[in-house]
């Protein structure tokens, strides 16, 4: 017998079963086995496992509404992830009340914090630059509320995740510029506690290592907006041996290259290549109109929605949880050079 409180986890652990399996074991679902069901209801009785009474009476009375925590509205990734999300919540019979953090740790915790009381019956979350506490995201799941993660998630959660490949769009960017003839290459970089950031990052090194190149430390730097662009792209044109490429973490950062560059005297992209990461109208409308990443934010918003809407419906805070992840596709305009 165990002492403490008994948890699915604790069952699915000592049957070397899925978390997912205990649950719907527990409640005689048809696709569990006979044999399953008696092994788990054998230890659930023999442990006096008990449900989360807390969890369940919260998740008894529905809402009907899932909030949306976003760093901000306004950038293209983001108000296509909310496309996605209102599309699923609405065919599903939700609400969706949205709240921006604005990259702001305080706001996002105040964002946290009046979901909770609004009894929101699950949260779809980005989290903002700043955010390295997760109290907040912990208190909702500790009252009964799924979170889903998507693009900028938090790894030091179990929790469900819907990601961009920001690994390989990052890849498939450096690979492009060098398939064009670019030898040295600048990364412009989010920051390094957050997972994109470091899945970028990964991508460009590999890249330029699987084709034999040499990583130089020099041509990487912070900087993952248009004003820092326009503050710190001027010294990587400075150096003795300025580079003839840029891939710019997000779109805005690689469109404030750009105005450098140009400003510069320089040309794009006979002199300097130029690719960005997201497809937004940003991208389309700069002269030269910019090589970028697609991220399919709809599609992000669709499978992060279907996603809570089925731990919803499960009503059990006791799941195995998954990262489903979608695919970049890279889009090549007139900032990069063509391939001979």
């Amino acid at each position: 017998m165990r002492s403490g409180q008994v948890t699915i986890k604790d069952i699915a652990k000592e049957l070397g079963i899925s978390a997912s399996t205990v649950s719907r074991a527990l409640k005689d679902h048809p696709d569990i086995s006979v044999k399953t069901k008696e092994a788990v209801n054998a230890l659930a009785k023999a442990w006096h496992y008990k449900p989360n009474a807390v969890a369940l009476s919260l998740r008894s009375s529905k809402s009907n509404v899932i909030g949306v925590i976003i760093p901000e509205i306004v950038h293209h990734f983001f108000s296509s992830v909310i496309s996605g999300i209102e599309k699923i919540a609405h065919d599903g019979g939700y609400n969706v009340m949205i709240f921006q953090s604005n990259e702001s740790y305080e706001r996002e915790l105040d964002n946290a914090q009046a979901l909770l009381s609004s009894r929101v019956d699950g949260v779809l979350v980005s989290m903002s630059k700043e955010t390295k506490n997760y109290d907040h995201f912990r208190e909702l799941r500790s009252n009964g509320i799924p979170i889903v993660f998507f693009d900028r998630i938090c790894n030091e959660l179990s929790s469900d995740n819907v990601i961009v490949d920001d690994f390989a769009g990052a890849f498939s960017a450096v690979q492009h510029l060098i398939d064009t003839g670019c030898k040295r290459i600048a990364h412009l970089s989010a920051p390094q506690h957050m997972l994109i950031g470091q899945n970028r990052l990964q991508g460009y090194r590999q890249a330029l290592i699987k084709n034999k190149r040499a990583v130089d430390e020099d041509l990487i730097i912070k900087c993952d907006s248009f004003d820092e662009a326009k503050e710190l792209v001027p010294a990587l044109l400075s150096l003795p041996e300025r580079p003839d490429a840029i891939f710019a973490v997000n779109e805005l950062t690689a469109a404030g290259a750009l105005s450098v560059v140009k400003k510069a005297g320089l040309r794009v992209p006979e002199d300097i290549s130029i690719i960005g990461f997201t497809d937004g109208i940003v991208s389309r409308v700069t002269d030269p109109a910019l090589t970028t990443l697609e991220q399919h934010g709809q599609e992000v918003g669709l499978k992060a929605t279907e996603l809570l809407l089925e731990r919803i419906k499960d009503r059990s805070m006791d799941y195995e949880p998954v990262t489903r992840v979608v695919k970049t596709s890279l889009v090549v305009r007139e900032s990069t050079r063509y391939k001979d």
